[in-house]
């Protein structure tokens, strides 16, 4: 067992999408193994803040939470940088930071290996206007298709060709223009920009976010992008255009359509982008999962097809 943790607080949001009714008592059990004082909560979505600080106000060397990256997402600005550790593990329905972090499996298993052999590591992230987001942001046009997909996913057939039809009309009119760090003045029709914990080229100890530009023209441009992301890397597709940076500036002649971390944000014409060295700091494997291991952001953000 790791050293230093023996009081382990356990937040929980059974309406999530992969969180059972038995997660509170499979939860105990783990820790029970392990000898450890715990506490687990059951929140209902209203709830879960209220449950989070109160977890957080316990002193606890450890915070578990299960739930969606939203959740994950508030735990962390709880936490902070000087609070307990942090295990934001899978309980979601696209679980885009814990996969991150420890590889796309069940909760359960990624609690026993952190609890066997886990360690410490600091947690970046980026903010867009203030809004936090610890995996991946996707500024422009093609942000438009999440919404679309996430009606197929819902079965909502008719709401899901209604936002691709407005997707679609978007996607080519309104370009974005962009500054990375020092570099000059940019155009496209979208910019990535990606945490250390999601990026494949990126170390944890990289104070950066990784940036990509993507300059598409034409729908084919779009359809090379995709077919490049299936059989390679996308990053060296010539649409995109690769940088690192700790600031960027972002505007258009119009709103701004986002997703932050796979949340749906309209931000104004005018974004800025910063990089924050340590969000909180959180316990994950020894042994780090593959880069990556989220699916490419970007990929299944241009790929109106992506499931």
């Amino acid at each position: 067992m790791i050293s230093g943790v023996r009081k382990v607080e356990v937040v929980l949001n059974l309406a999530s999408g992969s969180v059972s009714a038995d997660a509170p008592r499979e939860a105990g059990e783990i820790l029970a193994q392990y000898g450890l004082s715990s506490r687990v909560q059951a929140a209902a979505p209203e709830g879960l803040r209220q449950s989070l600080k109160a977890a957080i106000a316990a002193s606890p060397d450890l915070l578990v939470v299960v739930a969606g990256d939203g959740t994950a997402r508030s735990a962390a600005e709880l936490c902070g940088k000087d609070g307990p550790l942090f295990a934001p593990l899978a309980g979601g329905t696209m679980n885009m930071l814990p996969h991150a972090i420890y590889g796309a499996r069940p909760w359960q298993e990624a609690l026993v290996d952190i609890l066997d052999s886990g360690v410490e590591r600091p947690l970046a992230g980026g903010t867009v206007d203030g809004k936090l987001f610890l995996v991946a942001a996707i500024l422009g046009a093609p942000a438009l298709w999440a919404p679309a997909r996430e009606a197929m996913r819902q079965g909502k057939a008719r709401l899901a060709l209604e936002r691709a039809r407005t997707a679609w009309s978007r996607a080519f009119s309104s370009r974005l223009r962009y500054v990375i760090g020092s570099g000059g003045r940019q155009k496209g029709e979208a910019v990535i920009f990606m945490c250390p914990t999601a990026s494949r080229r990126l170390s944890d100890d990289e104070q950066a976010l990784e940036a990509a530009g993507l300059d598409l023209s034409s729908a084919l441009e779009a359809v090379r992008l995709g077919l490049n992301a299936a059989v390679g890397d996308w990053r060296n597709d010539p649409a995109v255009d690769l940088g690192l940076c700790r600031q960027a500036r972002v505007w258009a002649a119009r709103d701004i359509p986002a997703l932050l971390d796979g949340e749906t944000v309209q931000l104004g014409p005018m974004a800025r982008v910063a990089f924050v060295p340590q969000v909180a700091r959180v316990l994950a494997p020894s042994d780090e999962p593959p880069r990556g291991a989220w699916g490419d952001v970007a990929a299944s953000a241009l790929d109106p097809a992506a499931p």
